[in-house]
């Protein structure tokens, strides 16, 4: 399995500020990210995956809400989250 306990604790420890703190609008989006990018990887080996692709669809767009939210709280965490990322906009 690709995301363990101890790779998740790590995001939202890195990103949420604890590792208990789950529900920070950053550690979500980086969990995102991780995700996204598992399978995109998985998506370059398995292009007929179908149901695959569409979990991604899905989760970029859940991504992109969550950085609509953060971009109007608060530009400055969103700026540093979309450069630590990697994230392109």
């Amino acid at each position: 399995m690709y995301l363990t306990k101890e790779v998740k604790a790590d995001i939202f420890k890195k990103h949420g500020g604890k590792a208990e703190n789950t529900g920070s609008t950053e550690g979500q989006i980086a969990l995102f990210t991780h995700r996204i990018n598992h399978l995109t990887g998985h998506l370059k080996n398995n292009h007929k995956d179908y149901n695959t692709e569409r979990s991604l669809v899905r989760l970029v767009g859940k991504r992109r809400s969550l950085l609509d939210y953060l971009k109007k709280k608060d530009i400055v965490k969103y700026r540093e989250l979309i450069k630590e990322l990697g994230i392109r906009k």
